[in-house]
């Protein structure tokens, strides 16, 4: 049987060789028929503690680490989120605007 490849957003680095990452998945709903959005988290083996909060990872599913831990990460991941990269880009734009403001105000003083 092959093994599952996830993707989501690390959420968590706190602990030594783990990080923990949100999967979002859209399910529609029973009733109202409308798409929501679930998400779970997993505790994945980051082995180098190369990830960090924030970063799109992709994780495989492998045999039991620990009581918690039957994830491995596999590295970076691409296209994960586009509304967050979207997001990312925006306030990054924002605060170049806002540096590229504040030495317009002081060159002009």
């Amino acid at each position: 049987m092959p093994k599952r490849i996830l993707q989501g957003i690390v959420v968590s680095d706190a602990q030594n060789k783990t990080v923990v990452v949100r999967v979002e998945r859209r399910v529609m709903h029973p009733v109202y028929k409308k798409f929501v959005t679930r998400s779970k988290k997993y505790a994945a083996h980051d082995e180098d503690n190369i990830f960090h909060a924030g970063d799109a990872v992709a994780i495989e599913e492998c045999r039991p680490i620990s009581k918690r831990k039957t994830w491995i990460v596999l590295g970076e991941a691409t296209g994960v989120a586009p509304g967050l990269a979207r997001r990312r880009a925006r306030s990054a734009a924002g605060e170049a605007d806002a540096e590229a403001a504040a030495t317009e105000v002081g060159s002009a003083a």
